[in-house]
């Protein structure tokens, strides 16, 4: 009898199988998700296609550009909706070993590249037309954290472009003359060249197209010479020998699929084959996406419910019926029906029994309005941090060997912990730090590090001190301590980032709001705690408030003031690492690249790097932290381990 049943059930399976095949997709196809605009916008095309017009069930993979390239070749994702052609040396390899391909030419006439200045510094500087003309302007795009050189805003650490740009920026001899800047991520970058636009600044900069920033500023090209494909290959790779110089290529924008997916889907492939869109249909749909901020899907639903003549001939007639059915239009361009007006007020059931009360574009348009009226006070104040505090810093640890910053660092840590193992330790996690080709890096860090902590207290500590007497102050300040304490850390390096430009300086101010509620806390936390009778007695004495202030509450606050200096500066480490997404040097900008990349090699040593150093001052502050009876133990303890 099982045996009957068994086989009528597999009868079954074999009569539905090619049912449900020509239903949806053998399997749900993952789509990779891009992080910028056009990519986000072809993805949700190319996804409503599949989904509404070919019933596939779709997936969306998270990840940076080569995780997904590497992913693609391993058939864990199967569309990367927006592939540069020629870009990419991983895709090249999976390509040329039969894993990837890159089909259809989704942009017409293909993207663009190079470097730009804003239109306006042409019409300014009628003599500058060309990369070789840009030595003779050089002093236009001064670099501020180095004057005596000049700035070229490069792509993010780990970019294919970032690799071409420097060796151009070397071939064409222009390194002697400008600094390479790195951004640290794409949102970065568009957010400089926003800056500078808003405060009509000269820039010098690399971008592409298609892009909303493309849309919504004026873009001038400086030219090059004709592009040379020989020439090129060898400018896309980091250890290339060439000293050739060449213009920028016009790649073909297509759709990178795995093999696995061309094999299974033959339909869905003859159709993204043919998705093309105009470079003025493509620009205008970012820009449009940018401005109502919608999410790539939302702006391809409506791009597909506004051109469904375009979009028609992509499809077979059953798809582009299937497709139009669930847009709810004609295939002639009908209005949008009301089974889809019914459907938008579904989705947006939800969101419709509130009232729109998002602070979102009142505070954009208050961030736009103070970076062009007050753009000019924050960049002289941002002149001034690195002029006489970060730079000195930076160049006087520069100047001190070393071996000598170990030898100090390794005397310090014995006389804080008083263990012979932990102070040699210490010492050889800083020679390891520097045989791992990182000791620039930790110069930089350490750097922006010591001048944040710093900031901090002079800041935290007499706020701690003031709250500490006035209940009102305390009642004002702990809610905004409270926001500044629980706000995710991201979210300090949008506005500083617009408002003091790229690089270390919006990195230090980010660390010091970051920083400061800790030891604001702890400081207003041990005073308050100071006994009560010791201070009756001051008072007896006839002590002034300042002198019970100094002689009285703050030695006896000291170890809950230094617990706060220890927090700020662990605090401080973490945003300064974290900071390298919007240009900071330093550690934290080998952990970003590596991430990009998918370096492995290189985002252990800087982590390790890192954990060096954050070991090193949390097991020494807590140390110098301790109140005087405790500190005497240590001590005692050490002599007794030495003898």
């Amino acid at each position: 009898m099982r045996q009957w049943i068994a086989l009528s059930l597999l009868c079954m399976s074999a009569f539905l199988l090619p049912i449900s095949a020509s239903a949806a997709c053998a399997s749900p196809i993952k789509f990779g998700a891009l992080t910028w605009e056009s990519g986000q916008f072809i993805s949700g095309v190319l996804k409503h296609i599949a989904e509404d017009g070919y019933g596939c069930t779709i997936e969306e993979v998270p990840g940076a550009g080569p995780a997904l390239e590497t992913a693609l070749s391993q058939n864990d994702i199967q569309v990367i909706g927006e592939q540069w052609v020629g870009r990419s040396p991983i895709m090249e390899q999976a390509i040329e070993d039969d894993k990837v391909a890159v089909i259809g030419d989704t942009l017409k006439g293909g993207a663009t590249q190079g470097w730009y200045v804003p239109k306006y510094v042409l019409e300014e500087n009628p003599g500058l037309r060309s990369y070789q003309d840009l030595p003779k302007y050089a002093d236009l795009f001064k670099d501020p954290e180095d004057p005596s050189k000049s700035r070229f805003m490069n792509c993010p650490s780990g970019w294919t472009c970032e690799i071409f740009n420097t060796r151009l920026l070397k071939n064409t001899g222009l390194d002697r003359v400008f600094n390479n800047v790195h951004p640290g991520t794409g949102a970065a970058l568009d957010a400089e060249i926003a800056s500078a636009f808003e405060q009509h600044k000269p820039l010098l900069f690399y971008y592409w197209q298609p892009t909303g920033l493309m849309a919504k500023y004026d873009f001038a090209p400086l030219k090059f010479p004709d592009h040379d494909d020989a020439c090129w290959q060898d400018l896309l790779r980091a250890d290339g020998t060439a000293s050739c110089v060449s213009g920028f290529p016009v790649s073909p924008l297509g759709i990178a699929v795995s093999t696995p997916f061309i094999d299974n889907n033959p339909e869905l492939v003859e159709a993204f084959k043919k998705v093309q869109f105009t470079s003025d249909e493509l620009n205008g749909a970012i820009l449009e996406m940018s401005e109502n901020k919608r999410s790539g899907e939302e702006q391809a639903l409506v791009f597909l419910r506004e051109h469904p003549n375009v979009w028609q001939a992509w499809l077979t007639d059953e798809a582009a019926t299937n497709l139009a059915d669930k847009l709810g239009i004609g295939l002639t361009g009908a209005n949008i029906t009301a089974d889809t007006v019914a459907s938008s007020v579904n989705q947006t059931a939800l969101t419709s029994k509130f009232p729109s009360w998002s602070l979102e574009t009142p505070l954009n348009k208050t961030l736009a309005s103070t970076v062009q009226n007050y753009g000019e006070v924050f960049r002289t104040i941002s002149t001034f941090a690195l002029t006489y505090l970060l730079l000195p810093i930076e160049r006087l640890l520069t100047v001190i060997p070393p071996w000598l910053i170990i030898a100090l660092v390794t005397v310090l840590a014995w006389f804080g912990v008083r263990k012979i193992w932990f102070a040699l330790a210490c010492g050889a996690g800083l020679f390891l730090i520097g045989a791992f080709g990182l000791w620039g890096a930790l110069v930089d860090t350490l750097a922006l590090l010591i001048v944040s902590v710093l900031v901090t207290v002079v800041i935290g500590i007499p706020i701690g001190i003031a709250m500490s007497g006035s209940k009102l102050l305390r009642q004002i300040v702990t809610p905004i301590l409270d926001v500044m304490q629980t706000m995710p850390s991201f979210v300090y390096l949008i506005p500083v980032l617009m408002l003091f430009g790229i690089g270390k300086v919006p990195a230090l101010f980010a660390t010091i709001i970051y920083a400061l509620p800790p030891l604001i806390r702890l400081t207003t936390l041990g005073i308050t705690q100071v006994n009560h009778e010791m201070v009756e007695a001051g008072r007896s004495f006839g002590s002034t408030h300042l002198q019970l202030l100094i002689w009285i509450k703050l030695p006896q606050a000291l170890p809950s003031i230094m617990a706060g200096v220890n927090q700020a500066v662990m605090m401080s480490l973490s945003m300064v690492v974290l900071a390298s997404m919007i240009g900071a040097p330093g550690l934290g900008e080998d952990v970003l690249q590596s991430i990009q990349t998918l370096n492995i090699g290189q985002g252990l040593q800087a982590g390790t790097a890192i954990v060096i150093v954050a070991i090193i001052i949390d097991r020494i502050t807590q140390a110098f932290g301790q109140g005087k009876r405790a500190r005497q133990k240590t001590i005692d303890a050490g002599r007794h381990t030495i003898g």
